[in-house]
């Protein structure tokens, strides 16, 4: 999606790594609509409705365990460019031939289908019950996100289109996976631009070059290589200029002028297209021109003056080489590779080899190149030759496309008018609490969830909520008043980051103290159809699953919330807990330390620790050992006798035995 070419590759080296916490309290804009297309490729027909429990968990771990402010966009009707370049994309992808079916009519919009709008319509009133905002474009959802971006409405945009490049984006999110250890792939256009050396309408232009999802074919035989090195010749003002320029056949040059294209053969019989247009005004422009010159020139007598062109058209002024004889190269000795003779080099050492002794020159190393100026020239002129003709071809293959560039691309491109909202007044971006009784009925309609599902998957979502509302005011109790913050239970860390355990505490009967985890949804896995998805691809994206605590009647809660907001909505709590665990590890420390002690007086011994026991006295000391046992069973033998047990270990080993089976039965 976006930029053609595998765009994406190219500004691989040029993304930061961002960590858990870089969208915390940041504001962020969500493609809805990339979400919906990602969710139905990965889960479809192995979830009930994936679009909605996907996006349900995603915008929680998003606003609870990222910490951030997302603001949703959803595609409004497509262009008729991107209608026709939708169909296209479907026909060629099944194999259909483009040239035998009839050209789409101009200026003729093809709305998505309905299953997916469906979808759309959907996810739009599950993110309005969470209380979160939800804007529509015009046209593209990627082109509203960078320009709320461009205005300072947020701070990042969530998308894998890379078409918001080319809408002005600062901050794009490729992807995000809060249950992963792995970092954002975060893309900042300062980094492309000081990286590449390219623009917002550099990219436009490769875009035009390449494809992208409004014209999917771009110039053919260009490919992502080729336009970048292209649209690096020209600065971003000119650089859309010199595409119009040779999309009408004419060829910016190296050195700044401009070629016609055509076989010169054809253009000496008949001026072309390009030339006829301009012929009768630029000879007319001449003749003028020619006329006051010469007037000029008769005002002046005895002009010219002969002694002075005499003078400048002699040829004997010095002895050096004239500007003629500097543009032919001249011969090089085959021996040094410098200019000269080998004969003269033989004899004595040229300007150019550096030598202590009044002999012949060096002979040329392998690779060698001469630098002298004729050779530095020579070998300018041909690399200058040789990026012509690379432009002239390049040039030549922009000239056949019809109608290139096409200005309503561009236009769209750099247009910064893409939401439906008045351009003075902006966006209105408010973030509401839930509406949890409909948000219930809602899932439990399409999801077939329990309600006790909804709002125990919610409480992370919630506890955000109430924390945030604690540090700006003052709110006492959390979900409608059946929960209020009870302790810090402890530091957690998960994936390198320190949370802490919030216990929520709620007054209900209870039998005993438990403790235990919400039960895994069983409702999405229907008998005989649906499959899990392998854990490896980690694509559900659920929250946390709060621990339940029930102790002395009471029912607890447990959760994890960033320590940052935990410390500015409760700092009493927490600078309690901090003085509880520095009593604790303090006490800790004092215990190891004594025992430490013991054991070390304890292990103390008259022969050092580092002597190694001789092999006699480690047998003798684990005879010795033993023996105490030996006697024991042989009176527990001969108690036993009447009972019909064997007598073998009363009896005295046999001096008989070998030694390995004295010693087998003696340790047995």
């Amino acid at each position: 999606m976006g930029i053609g070419g595998n765009f994406w590759d190219l500004l691989k080296p040029y993304a930061r790594n961002e960590g858990f916490d870089f969208l915390r309290n940041k504001k962020v804009a969500v493609d809805l609509s990339f979400w919906i297309v990602q969710h139905e490729t990965a889960l479809k027909n192995n979830a009930r409705n994936p679009h909605l429990r996907l996006t349900f968990f995603r915008t929680i771990n998003l606003f609870s365990k990222l910490g951030a402010y997302p603001v949703f966009v959803v595609d409004g009707i497509p262009s008729p460019l991107k209608a026709r370049a939708r169909i296209d994309r479907f026909f060629r992808s099944s194999g259909i031939d483009l040239s035998a079916l009839p050209k789409a009519d101009e200026g003729i919009s093809v709305e998505r289908n309905g299953a997916f709008t469906k979808c759309v319509r959907e996810c739009v009133e599950l993110l309005e019950l969470l209380g979160l905002p939800v804007l529509k474009a015009k046209s593209e959802a990627e082109a509203l996100c960078a320009q709320l971006n461009v205005e300072g409405h947020v701070d990042a945009c969530i998308t894998a289109d890379s078409d918001a490049f080319l809408f002005g984006a600062k901050c794009v999110l490729k992807y995000i996976q809060p249950n992963s250890r792995e970092p954002f792939e975060c893309y900042h256009i300062s980094d492309i631009e000081a990286g590449l050396g390219l623009k917002r309408k550099h990219l436009v232009a490769i875009s035009l070059l390449v494809g992208n999802d409004h014209d999917l074919n771009g110039v053919p035989g260009i490919g992502l290589d080729t336009a970048l090195r292209f649209v690096r010749m020209y600065t971003e003002d000119e650089v859309l200029n010199r595409l119009h320029e040779v999309g009408k056949g004419n060829i910016p040059l190296f050195q700044g002028g401009i070629k016609s294209l055509g076989s010169k053969r054809a253009h000496l019989k008949l001026a072309c297209q390009y030339c006829d247009a301009r012929k009768n005004k630029e000879q007319k422009k001449h003749e003028n021109w020619q006329i006051k010159v010469c007037k000029k020139i008769a005002m002046e007598q005895n002009f010219p003056n002969n002694e002075i062109i005499e003078m400048y058209l002699s040829d004997n002024h010095g002895n050096f080489i004239d500007e003629s004889s500097r543009r032919t190269k001249s011969p090089h000795c085959s021996f040094c590779g410098h200019p000269g003779s080998k004969r003269a080099h033989l004899k004595l050492a040229c300007q150019y080899c550096d030598v202590s002794y009044n002999g012949g020159c060096m002979q040329k190393l392998v690779g060698f190149k001469c630098e002298c100026f004729t050779c530095d020239m020579a070998r300018k002129n041909k690399e200058q030759k040789k990026h012509e003709n690379w432009q002239i071809k390049v040039c030549k293959k922009i000239a056949m496309e019809q109608n290139f560039p096409n200005n309503e691309i561009i236009e769209m491109y750099l247009s910064d008018n893409h939401g439906n909202f008045i351009e003075n007044d902006g966006p209105c971006l408010s973030w509401e609490n839930p509406k949890i009784e409909p948000l219930v009925d809602f899932l439990s309609f399409h999801q077939r969830w329990e309600p006790s599902y909804v709002r125990q998957r919610m409480l992370p979502m919630l506890s955000t909520i109430f924390l945030r509302e604690m540090a700006s005011s003052t709110t006492e109790r959390l979900l409608y008043g059946q929960y209020e913050f009870n302790s810090i239970q402890r530091v957690k860390v998960r994936f390198g980051h320190q949370l802490y355990v919030v216990s929520w505490k709620k007054a209900a009967p209870a039998m005993n103290s438990v403790i235990h985890t919400i039960p895994t949804e069983e409702s999405d896995l229907q008998q005989g159809g649906l499959m899990e998805v392998s854990e490896s691809i980690d694509l559900l994206d659920e929250p946390d699953v709060p621990q339940i605590h029930v102790d002395d009647g009471c029912w607890f809660l447990l959760t994890d919330e960033n320590m940052e907001l935990v410390q500015a909505a409760f700092p009493e709590k927490v600078s309690s807990f901090l003085q509880e665990k520095e009593m604790k590890e303090s006490k800790s420390r004092r215990k190891k330390s004594s025992l430490g002690s013991d054991t070390t007086h304890k292990s103390a011994s008259p022969k050092s620790r580092g002597t190694q026991l001789s092999i006699t006295e480690f047998y003798r000391s684990t005879k010795v050992l033993i023996q105490p046992k030996q006697e024991e069973d042989l009176a527990k033998n001969s108690d036993n006798h009447a009972e019909g047990i064997s007598n073998g270990r009363k009896k005295k080993l046999s001096p008989n035995l070998p030694k390995s089976v004295r010693r087998r039965l003696l340790f047995d």
